[in-house]
């Protein structure tokens, strides 16, 4: 039996052996929910709202628990990972909410003719789940799944597996049987699950599996929402809060080891501004130190694994090599876990694979532009990418001008992207497809249906 090694990327020591499900579990785990799917899908709302908010109190009972395995599995702080696994009961209300609201019948009569639209479950989803925020990307996946009718077949990453099967455990324990199930493995298993006798895919990761599953999907034209990667570029004008703008710079490309689809990317700083933006950057990095996750004095953890880190440190070496000025970090540290120290480089040219491709790791990019609104947008959109964008500004209405015309789901204007729960959470250009969140984000995994009434009927 082929077994998942769970390492701990602090300090490389063995956590679990996890057994791998073999296709035949991964097909007999698929056919159990599909059995399941239409009773599941005919319970009415309320019934399916009340087995589901009784999750927050088993989210409550054991999220020390959660947090200490986040932490143990991937290396986040733990305070951070405690932040991750109280979150979750806090969320099951507005789940709850916002599934009925999605599923709301709607009347679109005309005259005569009276039409309602309905929105029926898809069927059996297959959610396919990354590990750098083990706890919060499943559940936006899962809960909406589950609440909107349909049955789930969850495969966690390979990175996290013991956060997966007590997250199954958790929102699974009053479920019928089949209603959620759980497989694990890498990405051999994955694509067994994306072939089998799904009908969606939700899959949260890189570009490049997202492409496959793609793919792979088009033969059965199965449904699919894909959060992919990001390139997200923040803009800071000179007539901005240079303070608040240096924070923001640094805080959303170092949190979680750099390791978020919507971190910081690119910096662009008006050229007047630079030597003080440089500054403010240098003192408030300095300050990100690295170490266990467990340790309270860090801010950062590891990296996942070691090849994660290595990719980051080329990226470094890349840009340095083709004239970038580093100004922090950007070594390898000695010693057992996958840590890499906090990094920051100005004047990194636009013909670097930093500037180009996805980094997830802990390093602030800073380039200059001209102070020209139309200069800062094409910088801004030169990327494949399309996940956030963040712009700062004295000026508001340049602000939302330049929010506007950059291509992205997502822009924070003077302020981090992340906004209202409320809103959808969308993947444009080669972050994504379809998109998660919200009413329109719910809607995502059920299929309206029109019906159309006789009169007198």
């Amino acid at each position: 039996m082929d077994m998942l090694r769970d390492i701990d990327p602090a300090t490389g020591e063995l956590i679990a052996e996890i057994p791998v499900s073999s296709p035949d579990q991964v097909t007999a785990a698929v056919a159990r929910a599909r059995a399941a799917a239409d009773e599941w899908g005919d319970v009415p709302f309320d019934v399916r709202a009340e087995l589901l908010l009784r999750v927050a109190e088993r989210f409550d009972e054991r999220q020390d628990e959660l947090a200490q395995l986040v932490t143990r599995e991937m290396g986040k702080p733990f305070a951070e990972a405690r932040r991750e696994s109280s979150a979750r009961s806090k969320e099951l209300a507005g789940v709850i909410e916002t599934a009925r609201r999605a599923l709301a019948v709607e009347d679109v009569s005309e005259g005569s003719s009276r039409t309602h639209v309905v929105r029926d479950p898809l069927g059996v989803v297959a959610a396919i789940t990354p590990w750098n925020f083990p706890l919060a990307m499943p559940t936006s996946i899962l809960l909406p799944a589950l609440a909107t009718g349909n049955t789930v077949v969850f495969k966690p990453s390979e990175h996290v597996p013991l956060c997966g099967a007590v997250l199954a455990e958790i929102i699974g324990g009053d479920l019928p049987d089949g209603v959620l199930e759980l497989v694990q493995g890498a990405g051999e298993t994955g694509a067994q699950l994306v072939d089998a006798d799904v009908d969606m895919i939700g899959f949260v990761g890189s570009r490049a599996t997202g492409q496959k599953i793609m793919r792979a999907a088009g033969g059965g034209l199965k449904r699919l929402v894909l959060e992919l990667g990001g390139k997200d570029p923040l803009i800071v004008f000179a007539d901005a809060d240079l303070e608040a703008a240096a924070e923001c710079a640094v805080t959303h490309s170092l949190r979680n080891a750099g390791q978020v689809c919507c971190s910081v990317e690119r910096v662009f700083v008006e050229d007047s501004v630079r030597e003080e933006f440089e500054r403010l950057v240098l003192a408030k990095a300095s300050k990100w130190t690295h170490g266990s996750g467990f340790e309270p004095e860090s801010r950062m953890g590891p990296m996942v694994d070691d090849a994660q880190r290595q990719k980051v440190h080329a990226q470094v070496e890349d840009a340095v090599a083709r004239g970038a000025r580093l100004l922090l970090g950007g070594t390898l540290a000695d010693g057992p876990g996958s840590f890499y120290p906090a990094t920051v480089l100005a004047d990194v040219p636009d013909s670097s694979v930093m500037a180009t491709e996805e980094t997830f790791g802990p390093v602030v990019s800073l380039s200059t532009f001209d102070g020209d609104e139309a200069e800062a947008v094409r910088l801004a959109n030169a990327t494949r990418y399309g996940l956030g964008a963040n712009v700062y500004t004295g000026d508001g209405e340049r602000g939302l001008r330049v929010a506007r015309r950059i291509r992205s789901g997502q822009v924070g204007v003077n302020r981090y992207l992340a906004g209202s729960s409320r809103a959808p959470w969308v993947g444009a250009r080669e972050s994504g497809f379809g998109f998660l969140g919200g009413v329109e984000g719910y809607r995502q995994f059920t299929v309206p249906k029109s019906i159309s009434i006789a009169s007198g009927g």
